[in-house]
């Protein structure tokens, strides 16, 4: 079973980053709002760094004036929109490819526009940037209710490929619509996954349900500040 932290590091939660007519589920931040939220981020004093890096500096109490950047589904324009703007400010991110779809689109997603995601040489390009790349899913299926055998599957060949794809281990896993109870974060750190992001809090937060923040379109100054301080208020930190 996982265990409940005393706290939760702070981890923002995108998806894409582009210009936009429809967006039903609100997954997008247009280019302009994404470079303004990192701007503000930095004039703070913050910097924004991927998952791993985050976990380490939380680990040796160097976490302070860090905040956690995330990117599901792995989006064509992580790195075409967000790569260039976080290089610009010394910042890193985790992406978490959906393995099996790889220079498909986001097909799971029936009553949206149609987004291209990475390729597999997409995914070299960030990861030699210097970003963070976990694992969505093979399909970005939801694992709640999800045969044994198949969330097995998820988890283990969604590892292989992009470790195949980028030679290196993949540390990560981001669960396909947040959806995670005791099982599958069990069956995650079984798996060999160092951590885990899920987005609300449950019963099932700690290192392998990591809750997060979205981040919207709508987010200014403003409501980047309340969400933190709703974060901290939550998770009891000062």
């Amino acid at each position: 079973m996982t265990g409940r932290p005393a706290a939760m590091p702070y981890i923002l939660m995108y998806h894409s980053v582009s210009r936009y007519d429809s967006d039903p589920h609100r997954i997008t931040v247009s280019p302009r709002r994404f470079a303004a939220q990192m701007a503000w981020l930095k004039r703070r004093g913050l910097r924004g760094v991927s998952v791993r890096e985050l976990l380490v500096a939380e680990a040796s109490g160097q976490a302070h004036r860090m905040v956690g950047l995330t990117f599901d589904d792995g989006y064509a324009d992580f790195a075409t929109e967000a790569v260039p703007v976080l290089l610009r400010y010394g910042f890193t991110a985790t992406v978490f490819a959906v393995a099996g779809m790889l220079g498909g689109d986001n097909a799971w997603a029936r009553d949206c526009p149609r987004k291209r995601l990475m390729t597999a040489a997409d995914l070299r390009r960030v990861a030699g940037a210097g970003m963070e790349v976990g694992s969505h899913s093979v399909r970005h299926t939801s694992l709640v209710g999800a045969a044994d055998a198949e969330l097995e599957m998820e988890l283990k060949e969604s590892r292989v490929v992009l470790e195949e794809v980028l030679d290196r281990e993949i540390a990560g896993f981001s669960y396909p619509y947040g959806h995670v109870g005791l099982r599958e974060a069990d069956s995650v750190r079984s798996a060999g996954y160092s951590y885990a992001c899920a987005i609300w809090r449950s019963e099932s937060s700690g290192r392998h349900a990591l809750a997060r923040t979205p981040v919207g379109d709508s987010d200014g100054p403003l409501r980047l500040r309340a969400r933190r301080l709703l974060h901290d208020l939550r998770w009891g930190r000062a």
